[in-house]
């Protein structure tokens, strides 16, 4: 029995800056961030969106009716906003799913939407029936002026996991590595992230080649069964990092194809930034809609949270996955607002954050059907507008 990923659909807050212009308020020359760093824009996120928000909006992009066969809900994130509650609580009230559901929340970093991933593929092993939603849903904060402020970004991915897949079909055999590093991490008293930039850039790259390695041993396979390899990708200079770690000088029509692929599947997050737990698939969305890939061909998968753990794993794509991948994102993406660097930094500093306060947005200028509209008596809330300005 196939089973994988049925269903794609991406969300991202409605502002964005252009990298540029933080290059100027910053004293740095722009190639660095878009050559350097491989980003063009970045998401903004407003105070009155959060990995609640942003995943509920994912999510109500798939089919009403694929949204009413789900049987598990299972939020992947390192953005969580309680340290009991289950973020997928919030958004299987704001979607109006059944109550007859399991929900649950993953996490390790990055990698955790990966980890979902598989456990649905064994939910739906154990009861073919079972209809899994994934929600890879984080907002990345490191700080205005940082060294890490370039790497910022928001978004979402929801998928379905189901038996008989209409997009990618899991290959059965994945490998996975895992140490105890200090790369990354944020403690429960920080809101953003403490990161070993140049030293994260090293284990990523280390934990790829083994992965890939202890996968190629594993199955026998060679390069030449790869139409692509998809990568998380934080920042888009990462993934060609990965890939030149095992390419090389290979300059072999395989090694170029997948080189291609790669810039194919990196579009998408340039305009973006750093999606966390999201970023592996929405490289995945854009590798699908925008690369050399037919029906059929595998498709290689690395996966990475700091902390830290990786895992190589394969799909084989499906026949008219193209209608079963979010159509619109483009067109989306370009229709977003641009803000200043000030009104940026406006946004960044009224987040909730770590304040225990009674908190009173105003929601009028936010377009999004989902949002947060404050904090009273430490509870969030969450409401549904019935409008689009």
């Amino acid at each position: 029995m196939k089973i994988g990923i049925d269903q794609m659909a991406f969300a991202t807050t409605p502002y964005y800056i252009e990298l540029s212009d933080l290059a100027a308020a910053r004293g740095v020359d722009p190639n660095k961030f878009k050559i350097g760093i491989g980003q063009d824009r970045q998401a903004v996120v407003p105070p009155t969106q959060d990995m609640v928000t942003l995943g509920a909006a994912a999510a109500k992009k798939l089919p009403k009716n694929a949204l009413r066969q789900v049987t598990t809900l299972i939020t992947a994130t390192e953005s969580g906003i309680d340290n009991s509650k289950a973020s997928g609580i919030y958004i299987k009230r704001l979607l109006k799913l059944n109550d007859y559901i399991r929900v649950v929340e993953t996490k390790e970093a990055c990698y955790s939407a990966t980890a979902a991933l598989q456990f649905a593929r064994g939910l739906v092993a154990l009861n073919p029936e079972e209809t899994v939603l994934v929600i890879a849903s984080d907002i990345a904060r490191y700080g205005l002026k940082t060294p890490g402020e370039v790497t910022q970004g928001a978004g979402a991915v929801a998928m379905l996991v189901t038996k008989n897949p209409h997009v990618l079909a899991i290959e059965s055999v994945s490998a996975s590595y895992t140490k105890d590093i200090m790369d990354f991490w944020r403690p429960l008293f920080a809101a953003e992230a403490h990161v070993d930039g140049k030293y994260s850039n090293q284990v990523y790259v280390d934990f790829f080649l083994k992965t890939y390695q202890r996968y190629i041993q594993i199955t026998g396979r060679t390069l030449a069964d790869f139409a692509a390899i998809a990568f998380h990708l934080p920042y888009t200079k990462m993934g060609k990092k990965g890939l030149d770690g095992l390419l090389n000088n290979d300059q072999s029509p395989v090694a170029q194809r997948l080189r291609n692929n790669l810039t194919a599947e990196q579009q998408f997050s340039r305009q973006v930034g750093n999606l966390y737990t999201g970023s592996l698939y929405l490289g995945l969305i854009s590798l699908l809609q925008n690369g050399d890939v037919q029906p059929r061909e595998r498709i290689g998968l690395f996966s990475y949270g700091s902390g830290a753990e990786g895992e190589f794993y394969s799909g084989i794509l499906q026949p008219g996955y193209q209608e079963y991948i979010d159509s619109h994102l483009q067109e989306e993406l370009q229709n977003r607002q641009q803000v200043t660097i000030d009104q940026y930094e406006h946004l960044f500093n009224q987040q909730l954050g770590m304040s225990s306060a009674d908190v009173e947005f105003d929601v009028s200028s936010d377009p999004s059907e989902y949002v947060l509209a404050g904090q009273k008596n430490a509870q969030r809330n969450y409401q549904i507008q019935d409008r689009q300005l």
